[in-house]
């Protein structure tokens, strides 16, 4: 529906904030433009949280043409079309099924970024 783009593609923009900030941070921590004690160095595995951006903008970039694609060569029986060898459909479901374990994968990452984060303010607080 409507109303659940609308909110899909605010989870997207708010990620890629979060992406934009994280990025941020690495950049000056790496580049040492702030000291340590303001800005701290990343953790390992927020490197590869870096990585979670390609899906959702791609998912941003397709949105408006994924799923309706897939929805006309599902009802008018135009499943003949194929992507390397296989029909069109299943390669778009596919993708789907992809995109989902990467966003499991993004939820997990930015959960364990949330709980980094809410760590070291409470540390703080207690000095």
């Amino acid at each position: 529906s409507v109303t659940l783009k609308s909110e899909i593609k605010k989870l997207i923009y708010t990620h890629v904030g979060l992406w934009l900030l994280l990025l941020a941070q690495m950049c000056v921590g790496h580049l040492k433009l702030l000291p340590h004690d303001q800005v701290a160095m990343p953790y390992q595995w927020e490197y590869p949280y870096l990585l979670s951006i390609l899906p959702s903008l791609l998912g941003l970039l397709s949105f408006p043409r994924k799923f309706p694609m897939a929805q006309q060569l599902y009802r008018h029986g135009k499943a003949y079309r194929f992507i390397f060898g296989f029909s069109a459909v299943s390669v778009m479901y596919l993708v789907v099924v992809v995109a989902a374990q990467v966003h499991g994968w993004q939820l997990y990452y930015s959960k364990k970024l949330l709980d980094s984060w809410f760590t070291s303010t409470q540390e703080k607080k207690k000095k």
